[in-house]
């Protein structure tokens, strides 16, 4: 009879399982809110703070909220996707709602945020038009990126004010060592702390000889003995990526400075001497990834000796083997000293955003102590995630002097507030923030798109000095390393210019000839190497 029972028991409990689930599953599925946030953040990060607001915000409110994510790819593309569905919405709404006829100068003008005071009339209308509308692109908030993304999009009026207690306190500072962490107008604000260096997998090192050698500095992952084996993201698909490669032009300026030369002279040498770091990194490459998490998986796996990466990708990496392997970790994180500042990931409104007010919850939650410990508490840690260890920096300040925080966080001893006073390293934002989008069109013309040229000279070279022929290599390298094309004068007087100027037809002339130009010096250099043209 007992047994009889117990089979009753458990086919009632197979049979009423659903019914006991069917009133969550509704609460899921009809959601009392619902929230839009557009993302570059690998799923780990949406997964966390989607479940985390969703209780944070049914505790604070007893409503449900559903977080809708939209990914398309990393944070360039998706500022490209913003600019261009914002062009579209403020059409119908110029020709639509305000009845007026669309033209080039008004296209060119309603987002522009160096409008000058002299421009036509009816640029100046549309501007004004724009900033006093509620036009929408059906996107609530932008969570995650380079900041430098953020400050364009808050400069063509996407990103919209924002302004709570978390705004105001003194725990997110306004700027820190260079960086700013917050606009100044509250357009956008830091969510979480990021810094840029190496990973790299020991034992691949040990296949190449490197056991003992270990790359410490940004000009390492030039050596010869990386070649093939370099895992790199595509800084064209991600202003992450441009950060990580803008951090090796200020390191050298900065060195030069330190040495003793002129400001001017600095930049000058320190540009060029940036630039051949970052062509013998491109040499070594195995590809340029347009997905921004590739290189650290490939290096994980033992494709890539070593990858540049974003430090919470190369953390999270290493750790995720750590965990797996239940020993020592194959992956190694670091950050070159004095090689990289402490920027932010910011998170900001869209202008038109149509559930204002969820976003606005959304934003403050990130901020608060609560959303904070998220970023670097342990899986399982009260407060902390429930899956993924997110291996990230919170940008509070309150959260470092905690003690009570210790216990609970991945990293305990990181405090990039500390390390940067510690490395002395501040980002001098006039040195190269006017280059951030030429520096992402010089690697990409003189680079990525001769690539297959500048591989094969790269090869060449290696082979030469293998084979003991000194004197061509040495002739190669030469020719290779003529980057007086692309010196920083250039870069000041032509290419920044003309990416300004909104000429596309300027700007794929101009990059064609850099292309050309390198193309050409590669196969030269191809040829001397080889012994099959004169030094």
């Amino acid at each position: 009879m007992g047994k009889q029972i117990s089979i009753l028991a458990l086919i009632g409990l197979v049979v009423g399982l659903p019914f006991a689930l069917r009133k969550e599953t509704q609460v899921i599925a009809n959601p009392d809110e619902t929230i839009v946030i557009i993302s570059p953040h690998m799923e780990s990060i949406r997964h966390e703070f989607g479940e985390g607001f969703r209780k944070w915000y049914k505790a604070k409110t007893g409503k449900n909220v559903y977080v809708d994510w939209r990914t398309i790819g990393g944070t360039s593309e998706i500022a490209r996707f913003i600019k261009s569905e914002y062009v579209n919405a403020f059409r119908n709404h110029w020709t639509g709602t305000l009845g007026k006829d669309w033209n080039e100068e008004v296209a060119s003008s309603f987002n522009n945020g160096k409008l000058p005071d002299d421009a036509p009339a009816v640029s100046q209308e549309a501007r004004q038009a724009f900033l006093a509308s509620e036009v929408g692109i059906g996107i609530d908030l932008f969570f995650g990126g380079g900041q430098y993304d953020f400050y364009k999009q808050a400069q063509y009026g996407h990103l919209v004010e924002f302004r709570d207690e978390h705004n105001k306190t003194s725990a997110i500072p306004r700027e820190f060592s260079g960086e700013q962490f917050r606009d100044k107008r509250d357009r956008w604000i830091g969510a979480a702390l990021s810094s840029f260096g190496i990973l790299y997998n020991k034992d691949v090192l040990a296949l190449i000889g490197k056991a003992d050698d270990p790359p410490e500095s940004w000009a390492d992952l030039g050596d010869p003995a990386y070649f093939g084996r370099l895992g790199i993201a595509d800084p064209t698909k991600s202003g992450s990526v441009t950060k990580a490669f803008e951090m090796i032009v200020q390191q050298e300026m900065q060195i030069l400075e330190r040495k003793g030369h002129g400001e001017q002279k600095a930049q000058d040498e320190g540009w060029l001497n940036a630039m051949k770091i970052i062509q013998s990194i491109s040499a070594n490459a195995r590809y340029f990834s347009g997905i921004s998490t590739r290189p650290v998986i490939d290096c994980s796996q033992g494709d890539c000796a070593a990858s540049m990466c974003i430090d919470f990708y190369g953390r999270y990496q290493e750790e995720a083997v750590k965990r797996a392997s239940e020993s020592e970790s194959r992956l190694i994180f670091l950050t070159p000293k004095g090689g990289s500042t402490v920027s932010c990931d910011p998170i900001g409104m869209m202008r038109g955003a149509p559930n204002s007010e969820v976003a606005k919850a959304f934003m403050t939650y990130v901020l608060s102590p609560e959303g904070q410990k998220l970023w670097n508490f342990k899986v399982g840690e009260p407060g902390g995630p429930e899956q993924y260890a997110l291996r990230r920096a919170p940008i509070r300040k309150d959260f470092y002097d905690d003690a009570q925080n210790a216990k609970h966080r991945s990293d305990p001893d990181l405090d990039p507030y500390r390390e940067a006073e510690e490395n002395g390293f501040v980002y001098k934002s006039k040195w190269t923030g006017p280059l951030f989008s030429p520096l992402r069109f010089i690697i990409k013309t003189a680079f990525i798109d001769p690539r297959n040229e500048l591989v094969e000279a790269w090869a060449a070279i290696i082979e030469a000095e293998a084979s003991g022929r000194y004197a061509e290599a040495t002739a190669a390298r030469k020719v290779v390393a003529d980057l007086s094309r692309i010196d920083h004068t250039t870069i000041l007087k032509e290419v920044s210019p003309a990416l300004k100027s909104g000429d596309k037809l300027a700007e794929v002339k101009l990059a064609k000839e850099i292309t050309i130009r390198f193309r050409d010096q590669y196969r030269k250099a191809t040829a001397i190497a080889r012994g099959i043209a004169p030094q």
